[in-house]
């Protein structure tokens, strides 16, 4: 079956009788992208799948409320973002711990992932990148990986778009000393 459109996946949702397939069709259509999105977050396969599971979660019980006036993709991504943010404010206040221990134990969880299929530069590119600032790495990654324009990633961030390009040069910045230092490890 080939994906809806958001009108359709959302006609679908109102209804009593098609809300279940029509959210199950949502997720199918969307996980995909969001569990990149999240997983380059997070870095670990399994607290990915949380991470994701409680987007949906919000997705279910905020869907009736979505006013349309957006993409249902932006929506969605918006909610994976905050949830992302949330994931590892609440790992830095669990472990009690600062900013590079936590930026040590995701990509410690990358050196050791099985779900981690990249070869030695991106196993880099990927340390690099989450040696950055929580939203410094949410904004590169939505520009490097998934190729977002900037007005839709003002959208998801609530950020305006002088300052989301800033935030990504810095990040490219950043990452560009970091893999020509080989300070990754």
């Amino acid at each position: 079956m080939s994906d809806l459109t958001d009108t359709e996946l959302l006609t679908l949702f109102r209804k009593e009788d098609t809300r279940h397939y029509a959210f199950n069709l949502l997720v199918r259509q969307y996980q995909r992208r969001l569990y990149a999105f999240v997983r380059r977050m997070v870095t670990d396969h399994d607290e990915a799948q949380d991470v994701l599971q409680n987007t949906f979660v919000k997705v279910w019980t905020g869907l009736d409320s979505f006013r349309a006036d957006a993409q249902l993709y932006s929506w969605l991504y918006r909610i994976a973002y905050n949830e992302c943010l949330n994931h590892l404010r609440k790992m830095k206040r669990g472990l009690f711990v600062n900013n590079d221990t936590v930026i040590e134990q995701l990509t410690t969880t990358l050196d050791k992932s099985e779900h981690f299929s990249g070869d030695e530069i991106q196993k880099k590119l990927q340390q690099a990148v989450m040696r950055l600032p929580d939203k410094q790495r949410a904004v590169f990654t939505m520009k490097y990986f998934d190729g977002m324009k900037y007005e839709d990633m003002s959208g998801v961030t609530g950020t305006s778009i002088g300052a989301l390009k800033s935030s990504y040069h810095i990040a490219v910045k950043k990452i560009e000393g970091w893999l020509t230092t080989d300070q990754t490890k």
